[in-house]
């Protein structure tokens, strides 16, 4: 049934979200901006930086925007010098479907800047077929990122699944009727998956065969 495969990335391959609360953190003291919590900077990975920033500061002036968006981006892209870990099976996820010819593809809220020193650091951009940042097209939720990969790889949606571990990966592929299936282990909880209707919200991502690779049986 599904010939691609389109994952987000920080908190769905790469164990990154505690990485990008603390930076977010860091840049908000450089700003001058409240400190917020842990759980606010949570719930807004996977937006895009401009609209994460928006979000979580409502009312700021887009002078102020573009300063917590530098300052973050500085720290965020030192930290990445030494690159996040994978969770584990990520790549053993990405050599099997490599191995079954199956079309895999990143649909992310970093900036392309930042996914290319990250494949470049760790020689992952091999596993993917294609990809879009939120810098280069719409933010998630809007699905202008899943459309434009779906038209490249011409691929329908319903024989492509998104995977993800925030609701702004899952409204996006909803918002196409795109099959998702959402991941426990990252930034958002279980219930607000939910709530987007996932074929299934797995544990490991290693759990993700069978549902790929049963349904290409």
């Amino acid at each position: 049934m599904y010939s691609l495969v389109i994952f987000d990335w920080d908190g769905t391959l790469m164990d990154s979200t505690d990485r990008i609360v603390s930076c977010l953190a860091k840049a908000a003291v450089k700003t001058d901006l409240e400190v917020l919590s842990k759980e606010a900077y949570q719930h807004i990975i996977g937006l895009g930086l401009r609209e994460a920033i928006r979000d979580l500061y409502p009312g700021i002036d887009e002078d102020t925007v573009e300063l917590m968006r530098k300052h973050y981006a500085e720290y965020f892209m030192a930290a990445e010098d030494t690159p996040s870990p994978l969770f584990a099976g990520s790549l053993h996820v990405l050599e099997t479907l490599r191995k079954k010819n199956i079309k895999t593809a990143v649909a992310t809220g970093k900036s392309r800047v930042g996914l290319n020193k990250v494949w470049r650091k760790t020689g992952l951009g091999e596993y993917f077929d294609t990809s879009r940042c939120a810098d280069e097209t719409q933010s998630k939720p809007n699905p202008q990122m899943l459309q434009e990969i779906l038209e490249e790889l011409q691929v329908e949606p319903q024989r492509a699944l998104m995977v993800g571990d925030t609701s702004f990966d899952l409204e996006m592929a909803a918002n196409i009727d795109m099959p998702r299936v959402g991941v426990s282990y990252g930034a958002h909880d279980i219930a607000i998956l939910e709530q987007y209707n996932p074929l299934s919200i797995v544990d490991n991502v290693v759990d993700l065969l069978p549902i790929v690779l049963g349904a290409n049986s």
